[in-house]
């Protein structure tokens, strides 16, 4: 049987592990929709919650940083391609 998707349209991505994304922590409004990040700082935004984290961390909103020279094994990211 397969996994209904989320709200998102994704099937089962979220708290498994966080989601290493290309920008860096900054503030933005509650209300921002997919928000972009500085290109540098301190670190990068992981999203999406992991397995070694509280279960109300594993949502698609949560976010953390952590320096990019510090490896851990609850990070990972999406390998994607354009459909076109």
């Amino acid at each position: 049987m397969k996994k209904k998707p989320n709200s998102y349209g994704l099937y089962d991505m979220s708290g498994n592990v966080f989601e290493w994304c290309w920008d860096y922590l900054a503030s933005y409004p509650a209300s921002a929709v997919d928000p972009i990040g500085p290109t540098s700082g301190p670190g990068r935004i992981c999203r999406g919650g992991s397995w070694s984290y509280a279960s109300l961390s594993c949502k698609v909103s949560a976010r953390s940083d952590f320096p990019p020279v510090n490896p851990r094994n609850f990070i990972g990211f999406r390998v994607a391609r354009s459909a076109f």
